[in-house]
C-alpha cells in the first residue's frame, strides 16, 4: 500500500489522467451501444478522451508553477460524476445527457422513483480507486506535497494536438458530423463523450442568439422549403370529421407490439383489439420523441414540428408562438380547447406550455382529487383520472378539442394486484413482465372512458384519436420482448419495436387497417384534414398519413430513417425486407431530406419564426 501511495503522490496528473481515459474507454465498450463496425472504430473510441482529458485537467495550471492535487482531484470527481450519469440515462434512454436535460432533470422519468431499477453491481468498479486516490491527496495536502508544473508548452501541445487530431479524423469520416449535431451516438463514437459535452454547451449558449437575430427572411426560407413537398391534393376522407368534437387520448409508454398479442392465453389489450375493427388502424408509424418524450409527442401532433435535438420544447421554447391545432380549429370552426393530465401542472412546465399552443384550460393534479389509494408512480391512475374527467369534459363549450395524457403505463411499471386483470408476463426481464399489466389496466381505463362517454351521450358527435406517446420497453430489457414475442434480436426487430399505434376512431365510419409507413408527427396533417382544414396552408413537416407515400422518409431526431424499404441506423443503411445492409449511397438522398427537415424545424422553433407569420 506504501508503494502505492509513493507512485500516485509522485505521478498524481498521470494517475488521474489514466484512470478517467480507461474508464471512459471501458464505458464507451461495456455500456454505451456505439455504432463500431470496424478496427478503425475502436482505435478512434481508445484516443479521442485523451486530448480533451489532459486539456481538462490543465486548466488547474495554467497560471501556477506547482500542482494542487485538490484541485486535480475535484476536477477528477466532476469527470467521472458526468461519466456516471451518462451511463445512468443511458441505460434507459439509450442516449447522452445532456445541458438542457440537467436543466430540466425534474421531468425526466425513469430518474426518479425507479433508479434503482438503473444500477448495476458492476457500477461499484467504476469508484473503486475514489477512496485510495482522496486518501492520496488528502496526505499530499497536509503535507502540502504540491509537485512541480509538468512543462507547460509541451503539455499543451500533446493536450490539444490530440483533440485537434480527433476532430480532423472524426470530420474525415463524416463530413456532415458537426452539421447533425443531433446525432450523439455519431457523435460520441468520434469524438468521444467529453468533446461531444462541449459541443452540447456550444449548442446550447448559441440557440437564444438564433432568436435575437431571426427575421422574415428566415421565414420565406423555410416557407420555400416546406412548399417543395409533394402531397396528393384530396382523399375521399376529408373533412368527414368536420365540426365534431375531437377527443386526444396518450396512451403513456404504449409500443405496437402489444396491440393483437397475447400472454398466456389472454390479450394485452382486448379492448384496443375490439375497437381497430370499426376504426382507422396506423399500424406501421415510428416513434418520433427525442429526450421530451411525451412532451415531445404532444408537440409535434399539435404543431407538426420535429422535436429540439436537445431537452424538450415544451421547457426550452415555451414562449413561442405556434401555429398549433387549438389555434387552427378555433380559427376554421370556432373551437375551445382543454388537456386533462393528473399530475402537476409544472410538469414538463405544461402550465406555459398549453397556453402557447391555445389550450383555453388546463385540468391538472389540483383539479382531480388524489390520494395514495388512487394513484401510482407518476400521478393519478387512469381509471379514476377518466371518471373524474367526464364532468369537466360534459361543460366544455362545442364544438371542442379535449387532449387526455394517461399516466399509469410509466416505467418502473407498478400497479396493485387487485388493479391487475392479467397476470404478469413470464419472461426473464422483470420490467417486461410488469409492462403487460400495466398495458392491461390502461386498455381497460380506455374501455371505461368509452362506456362514459357513450352513457353521456356524447359518443356520436366525437372523433377519437388514440396514440402510444413513446416506447416504453427501452433497447436495455427489450430481451424480454423478443422472448414474448419469439424473435431474435436484430436491427430490424429493435426498428419494429419502435413502433406505436395510432387508431382514429370515427363513429359511424367503417374500420381500415392503414399500413404507411408514417411516424408520430404525421398524426398532425392527418387530423386537420379529417377536420376539414387543409395542412398545406400551415407551416409544418406533418404528412396526411392517408395520402404519404411510403418513400417518403420518417425522420428521428438523431438523423436517421426508415422508409417502406429502407431503413438508416446506426451509420448503415437497411434493405427492411432483405434485412440486410445495403450500400450506404442507397440512402444518401434521405438522409439529406432528414437534414434540411430537422434543420428548418430548429429554425423555426430556435427563431420563433412564428411571431413573423402575418406582420
Amino acid at each position: 500500500m506504501r508503494k502505492l501511495t509513493l507512485l500516485i503522490e509522485r505521478n498524481v496528473l498521470m494517475t488521474l489522467i489514466i484512470l478517467l481515459w480507461l474508464k471512459s474507454v471501458i464505458i464507451s465498450f461495456t455500456t454505451f451501444q456505439l455504432p463500431l463496425y470496424s478496427w478503425f472504430d475502436i482505435m478512434v473510441v481508445f484516443i479521442n478522451p485523451i486530448g480533451i482529458i489532459m486539456i481538462m485537467f490543465g486548466i488547474s495550471f495554467l497560471w501556477r508553477k506547482r500542482l494542487s492535487p485538490l484541485m486535480l482531484f475535484i476536477i477528477y470527481l466532476l469527470l467521472l460524476g458526468l461519466l456516471y450519469a451518462n451511463v445512468l440515462y443511458y441505460r434507459f434512454y439509450i442516449d447522452f445527457v445532456t445541458v438542457s436535460v440537467l436543466l430540466q432533470l425534474n421531468n425526466v422519468g425513469g430518474l426518479g422513483p425507479s433508479t434503482v431499477e438503473l444500477f448495476s453491481p458492476l457500477d461499484t468498479l467504476l469508484f473503486v480507486d475514489v477512496a485510495v486516490i482522496g486518501y492520496v491527496i488528502f496526505k499530499m495536502n497536509r503535507k502540502k506535497n504540491h509537485p512541480v508544473v509538468p512543462n507547460k508548452k509541451r503539455y499543451a501541445f500533446t493536450g490539444v494536438g490530440l483533440l485537434v487530431f480527433t476532430l480532423a479524423i472524426a470530420l474525415i469520416q463524416n463530413p456532415f458530423l458537426l452539421q447533425t449535431d443531433y446525432d450523439r451516438e455519431e457523435l460520441v463514437k468520434s469524438l468521444g463523450l467529453y468533446n461531444y459535452q462541449l459541443i452540447n454547451i456550444a449548442n446550447g449558449v448559441k440557440s437564444p442568439v438564433m432568436k435575437a437575430f431571426a427575421d422574415e427572411a428566415d421565414v420565406k426560407e423555410v416557407q420555400s422549403y416546406i412548399q417543395g413537398k409533394e402531397e396528393k391534393d384530396s382523399f375521399q376522407e376529408f373533412g368527414i370529421a368536420k365540426g365534431k368534437n375531437v377527443v386526444f387520448i396518450s396512451l403513456e409508454s404504449t409500443q405496437n407490439f402489444v396491440v393483437n398479442q397475447k400472454v398466456n392465453g389472454k390479450e394485452i389489450t382486448p379492448f384496443l383489439n375490439e375497437l381497430i375493427q370499426d376504426s382507422f388502424y396506423f399500424n406501421n408509424i415510428y416513434d418520433q420523441a427525442a429526450q421530451g418524450k411525451t412532451s415531445d409527442a404532444e408537440f409535434m401532433i399539435n404543431t407538426g414540428l420535429y422535436p429540439l435535438p436537445s431537452g424538450s420544447v415544451f421547457v426550452r421554447r415555451p414562449n413561442n408562438e405556434f401555429q398549433s391545432l387549438p389555434h387552427i380549429l378555433r380559427e376554421a370552426n370556432g373551437y375551445t380547447a382543454a388537456a386533462f393530465h393528473g399530475n402537476d401542472a409544472s410538469f414538463w412546465n405544461r402550465d406555459d406550455m398549453y397556453q402557447s399552443l391555445g389550450f383555453d384550460r388546463f385540468f391538472s393534479k389540483k383539479d382531480y382529487h388524489v390520494t395514495e389509494e388512487n394513484s401510482v408512480n407518476y400521478g393519478l391512475k387512469d381509471i379514476p383520472f377518466f371518471e373524474q374527467s367526464m364532468e369537466k369534459l360534459l361543460h366544455l363549450s362545442e364544438p371542442y378539442m379535449a387532449s387526455f395524457l394517461t399516466l399509469t403505463n410509466h416505467f418502473p411499471f407498478l400497479l396493485e394486484e387487485e388493479d391487475q386483470s392479467i397476470s404478469p408476463a413470464n419472461t426473464s426481464v422483470g420490467v417486461v413482465n410488469r409492462y403487460v399489466t400495466t398495458v392491461r389496466y390502461e386498455d381497460e381505463a380506455l374501455k371505461r372512458f368509452f362506456e362514459l362517454v357513450k352513457e353521456k351521450d356524447m359518443y356520436e358527435d366525437t372523433v377519437f384519436v388514440i396514440y402510444g406517446d413513446h416506447y416504453g420497453i427501452s433497447q436495455k430489457y427489450e430481451a424480454g420482448v423478443y422472448e414474448l414475442l419469439g424473435q431474435e434480436d436484430t436491427e430490424m426487430s429493435h426498428l419494429e419495436l419502435q413502433k406505436v399505434p395510432v387508431i382514429i376512431h370515427v363513429p359511424g365510419q367503417e374500420g381500415k387497417k392503414i399500413e404507411t409507413v408514417g411516424g408520430t408527427i404525421d398524426i398532425h396533417a392527418t387530423v386537420s384534414e379529417l377536420m376539414g382544414v387543409r395542412d398545406k396552408e400551415q407551416i409544418n413537416f406533418s404528412r396526411n398519413l392517408f395520402t404519404r407515400g411510403n418513400e417518403a422518409p420518417v425522420v428521428f431526431r438523431d438523423g436517421s430513417i426508415v422508409t417502406g424499404k429502407y431503413a438508416y441506423v446506426n451509420g448503415r443503411c437497411y434493405d427492411k425486407h432483405k434485412q440486410q445492409v445495403v450500400k450506404s449511397n442507397t440512402c444518401t438522398d434521405y438522409l439529406e431530406t432528414a437534414r434540411n427537415e430537422l434543420y428548418a424545424s430548429d429554425q423555426i422553433i430556435l427563431g420563433d419564426l412564428f411571431r413573423f407569420i402575418g406582420k
